[in-house]
This record gives structure tokens, C-alpha cells and sequence, in this order.
């Protein structure tokens, strides 16, 4: 029944995607006749460079897409920056199952949106399509070219590094200051190749434009997060009906310390987070049976683990101070010398069964204000207890309230 009401709270959410806060924000387009036209364009922060936006004339009126066929430029005032332009770019794989067995990379002419990092006195820009990165250039009114970066396999079976856009820096992007050794320690990383090219036009004294989000970006978060467990556990013997016993829900306490890493791209919406956590249940269950001395079976479980939920997590943002999120986390459980004991009547032990778990998922809805306070509610599926054992199984489930309060 919980499990049902979680997902009719999820497709509930999803749906409110279509609401949520990705917004219209002032820009510009250039169409092929070369007509400036300012506009409300829709910032996806893209992490794929795109090949369309979105956009409106007004805050009231409808909203348009227009394509790379028609438009030769766009751009958020201050903040991101395309331009079209046809260029050749290798698509060589970087995936090391996936090698070239050339060193030269394989060109192919593209029609692309290439996003501007840099325009100064030699410019640069940004390709990037899924798992595919590449980094071009230009100085003054040259044609944009893409600066080289392959990884190849040798005849040896080894991976090589075909590392010309060194080699490109050093020729056309030449500056008194440099020294080889400058050129030798850049990387086809974009934090490198920015900082070279701003470099490169400071020494010229140019004029230089870096575009970056205006928003600073708090890409790392830990927060405290006490909580109330509602747990419940069953256990089954297939061999012997009068061991099954059902202890029922209890009220339990956990205290969990998450850390969350937003991702860059999507304006803040997607997070990978981690989150040792503490718990505990306890629980009696006196049942009369025919076959045990006193006619008295009393089951006691003690049961109390280290869980590590990894997960994936979405925001939906409801206004600048406050947001929804999602979940869907892998539950890694370390248990710490558990069991369920049974007894006697007298007290006397009658078996002991040592506490084994395996691993389970959780779904997860919440609320967080001010990027400090939040408040979720937590499914956990179930977490089987006795996996050591043949003729027993378990079913341990959870419904949290986890209340949180970020540090930072």
C-alpha cells in the first residue's frame, strides 16, 4: 500500500515537471539576414551543446523554437554565448574499448552551435555531445578550427595521446612571456585552455570577454539528517510454521550525514548523493506453540546497521528560496552484530539466527528552504535479513521522515 501511494506521489511530481523552473531569460538571436532581434530565451543550461532553442518576443506572448538552419547566433546577456559556424570535427571515441588504432584524427564536416568560453584576442569555443568533447578556435578573423586531442591505440596494444593542439597554441598563439614549458603543462581540459587564452590576450593587453553563469554555483552540500523510522519485519520458516513471527511496525530513531554533489549542467536540478546513516530495531513477540517446553516461543530481534544510500537525486524548483526533490537511492547495509534469538518460556535458548542482510533501493520525495532546511519522507523496498539461511526469509521494510540542516 505505501509502495503504491509513493508512486502515485512520484507520477504526481514528474508531472509538475512541466511547471517547474527552468526559465525565460533576456537574450538575443541573429538570423541568416544578419537582423539582431532581443528576446526571452530558455535557459536549459545545457550540457549538450543543442542544436534548437526556445524563446519569446514578450513575457506574455507564445513561445517559439528556432533552429540551427535559421539562426546564425543566440546568447543569455552575460551569461552564454553560441554561434554557428561549420567546421571539422573528429568524433574519434575517447572510450578506451572503443580506441582508434589511428593517430590521426578523422575529420568530418559539421554544421554546429559552438559555445563561446573565450572572445578576445584569439577565441574559444566549446563542443560537447554526450561523452564527446571538443574544444575550437580562431584568432581574429580566421576560419575556427578545432584544436587536436586524440587518444589512439599503438601497434604495441597501448594507449598513446596525439597531443597537437599543443602544437597549435605554440604557432599561432605566441606571446614573449610564454616559455615551451607553459605549453607542455596545458591540458585539453577546459579550465586550462581558458586560462591559457585569457592569458594569451592579457598579454596583448586586449580586450577580453569570459562567458560564465551569472549564478555562483554551490556545487557541494553536507547535511545533517536526524530522522523517525517506521520499520517493519516478518520472518518466514518454510520448514516450520511455528517459527514465523511478525514483529510488527516500531518507532525507531537513525541519524544519517549526507554528503551531495550537484552537477554542472541543468541549472542545479541533478545531484549524486551519499549518505552513511545510522539505525536500529528492536522488537519481542511471545506466541503460544504446541511444540516448545512451556508451550511459549518468544522471539527477541535485535538488528541495528550502518546503511550507505548512493543515490540520484532532482530538484524542481518552486521559486528562488524554496524546491521539491526526488530520489532513487542503492542501499548498501553494513550490520553490526545482529540477531533474532528465540527462547523459552524459562529463558532457555532455544536457536539463534544470525542477521545477514542484502542490499535494497529507496524512493524519496522532499521539500528543502533556503538550501539549509529540508524535510523528506522515504520509501525503503524490502531488505532481506536472514540471507544466509536456506528454509528462511524476511521482510524488513522502512518509511522515514528525515528532517535535515545543511552545514554548508
Amino acid at each position: 500500500m505505501m509502495k503504491k501511494q509513493f508512486l502515485f506521489i512520484l507520477i504526481t511530481i514528474l508531472s509538475f515537471n512541466s511547471y517547474s523552473q527552468i526559465s525565460f531569460e533576456k537574450g538575443y538571436y541573429i538570423d541568416n539576414t544578419n537582423q539582431k532581434t532581443n528576446c526571452l530565451i530558455k535557459n536549459f543550461d545545457w550540457k549538450n551543446n543543442p542544436t534548437e532553442f526556445e524563446y519569446k518576443l514578450s513575457e506574455n506572448s507564445e513561445s517559439k523554437k528556432a533552429t540551427i538552419k535559421s539562426i546564425k547566433e543566440f546568447g543569455i546577456d552575460n551569461i552564454t554565448k553560441y554561434i554557428r559556424s561549420t567546421v571539422n570535427i573528429d568524433r574519434s571515441s575517447e572510450n578506451t574499448n572503443n580506441l582508434s588504432n589511428h593517430k590521426n584524427p578523422i575529420f568530418q564536416k559539421e554544421e554546429l552551435f559552438l559555445k563561446v568560453l573565450i572572445e578576445g584576442k584569439a577565441n574559444l569555443y566549446q563542443y560537447i555531445d554526450s561523452n564527446l568533447k571538443r574544444y575550437f578556435y580562431n584568432k581574429e578573423n580566421s576560419n575556427i578550427e578545432q584544436l587536436i586531442f586524440k587518444s589512439y591505440k599503438t601497434t604495441e596494444n597501448n594507449i598513446g595521446e596525439n597531443n597537437r593542439f599543443r602544437q597549435q597554441l605554440w604557432l599561432d598563439l605566441k606571446c614573449p612571456n610564454f616559455k615551451t614549458s607553459k605549453i607542455e603543462n596545458v591540458k585539453y581540459k577546459k579550465n586550462d585552455l581558458v586560462r591559457f587564452f585569457t592569458e594569451y590576450s592579457e598579454c596583448y593587453n586586449n580586450e577580453l570577454i569570459i562567458f560564465e553563469p551569472k549564478q555562483k554555483r554551490d556545487l557541494f552540500n553536507l547535511t545533517i539528517r536526524p530522522r523517525i523510522n517506521s520499520s517493519s519485519l516478518a520472518i518466514q520458516n518454510s520448514v516450520s510454521n511455528s517459527r514465523n513471527t511478525d514483529f510488527k511496525n516500531k518507532i525507531g530513531f537513525g541519524l544519517g550525514l549526507e554528503a551531495e554533489y550537484i552537477l554542472p549542467f541543468n541549472k542545479n536540478k541533478w545531484a549524486i548523493t551519499i549518505e552513511p546513516t545510522y539505525q536500529s530495531f528492536k522488537s519481542e513477540k511471545t506466541t503460544e506453540v504446541n511444540n516448545v517446553s512451556g508451550g511459549i516461543l518468544i522471539a527477541n530481534v535485535d538488528y541495528s546497521s550502518i546503511e550507505i544510500p548512493v543515490g540520484l537525486r532532482h530538484y524542481f524548483f518552486l521559486n528562488n528560496n524554496s524546491k521539491i526533490f526526488i530520489n532513487a537511492s542503492f542501499i548498501f547495509d553494513l550490520n553490526s552484530k545482529s540477531s533474532i534469538e528465540f527462547t523459552r518460556n524459562d529463558g532457555s535458548n532455544l536457536n539463534s539466527l544470525e542477521i545477514e542482510t542484502r542490499n535494497n533501493l529507496a524512493m524519496g520525495i522532499g521539500y528543502k528552504q533556503n538550501d539549509r532546511y529540508s524535510l523528506e519522507f522515504r520509501y525503503q523496498t524490502n531488505r532481506e535479513l536472514l540471507g544466509n539461511y536456506s528454509y528462511w526469509t524476511s521482510e524488513y521494510k522502512t518509511l522515514s521522515i528525515i528532517f535535515g540542516y545543511s552545514l554548508f
